[in-house]
């Protein structure tokens, strides 16, 4: 670990390299202040530390990375009298879940500068911990409703981690962010980096919404193969259910747009079961472009020749075709062109 790094100041004992998990720890990645719809990471993070047993491992220093202007802390006036003042903290914490195995978790709100040193602060400290798996949480507000099971989409830095799960289909370019930074930093220097973010319904965005923290850690559960206590969050989740189902019940102008927005969840879900359903390649295999498919098809169509020049064959039967039924002439109409022309116009190349 670098010696001049003064962002931030390990706590006593630390963990050792490595720690001592075989093959490494999960390192859970969740900053406020970005993309935090439904205060899903806030509330994720606080109920991990509520939950489980956890120590701090490194704090940072907040006046090296908070612009107070324009994060101002909370200060008490209590009778006229100042009482306190909000601590603002940014402390990279070690938890076990409910099966003892440990894993890493990073929180507090999202520095304002120096996001390249900070990035580069926390894969340093990645290294040193053995960190093999990193989990960013983020939660955006959707035209979702709240009626239907809520989505999580993710990007990895190998495609292949979040094989199984709803992934963006399009390329987009988005507002950066310090979570995002370390995505970049921790998958550049090896490490698996994977980004889950929650679909939140947007007329509640601005609300605690229970069920993104819980559709997060849910999640982060399958890809980092942790064990963590959800009850609580479920009970929270029921309860939010059923004061959103009163809204909508006292409101018609609630209940038309929520049902107008059940029919555009359901259809673009139908879609994406049509694709599933339809599609011929494995998880994570790219449809091959135009001149991959021509080629194929002259590779295969020269098997064939070779096949039936070596038993002769090759010139084929008296009707013309040989003895796999592909004829030996050229079609009618041919201008002359060779084989593989047919194949890559057909794919659009």
């Amino acid at each position: 670990m670098s010696e001049n790094n003064r962002m931030y100041e390990l706590e006593y004992p630390a963990p050792g390299a490595r720690d001592e998990a075989a093959g490494g720890v999960p390192l859970i990645i969740a900053l406020q202040g970005y993309a935090d719809a439904g205060q899903g990471v806030y509330q994720a993070s606080q109920h991990l530390l509520q939950a489980l047993e956890h120590r701090p491992v490194a704090t940072f220093d907040v006046d090296e990375l908070i612009d107070y202007r324009s994060r101002r802390p909370g200060v008490t006036i209590d009778r006229s009298r100042l009482t306190s003042s909000e601590d603002l903290s940014l402390t990279l914490h070690r938890l076990e879940d409910s099966a003892g195995e440990p894993f890493l978790l990073l929180e507090g709100p999202e520095p304002d500068l120096r996001w390249n040193a900070f990035s580069r602060a926390v894969t340093e400290l990645s290294s040193h911990l053995g960190v093999n798996r990193a989990v960013a949480l983020y939660s955006a507000p959707m035209t979702v409703p709240h009626t239907r099971p809520l989505v999580i989409s993710a990007h990895a830095s190998d495609p292949a981690l979040v094989a199984e799960l709803q992934q963006w289909e399009a390329r987009m370019i988005i507002p950066g962010s310090a979570a995002l930074r370390i995505e970049l930093s921790l998958g550049r220097a090896g490490v698996d980096a994977v980004g889950l973010t929650a679909h939140v319904p947007h007329y509640i965005a601005a609300s605690d919404y229970p069920e993104s923290a819980w559709a997060l850690l849910h999640t982060v559960e399958q890809v980092a193969g942790l064990q963590l206590p959800l009850r609580s969050l479920q009970a929270d989740m029921e309860k939010v259910r059923g004061q959103l189902a009163e809204q909508v019940e006292e409101s018609g102008e609630i209940a038309t747009v929520v049902a107008a927005l059940e029919r555009q969840y359901d259809n673009e879900m139908a879609r994406l079961r049509r694709r599933r359903e339809n599609s011929l390649l494995a998880p994570g295999q790219d449809v091959p472009s135009g001149d991959e498919i021509g080629a194929e098809f002259e590779r295969f169509l020269a098997g064939i020749a070779g096949d039936g020049n070596e038993d002769g064959a090759g010139d084929g039967d008296a009707d013309g075709s040989d003895i796999n039924g592909v004829n030996g002439d050229r079609p009618s109409g041919d201008d002359g062109d060779d084989a593989g022309d047919g194949p890559r116009d057909s794919s659009g190349s």
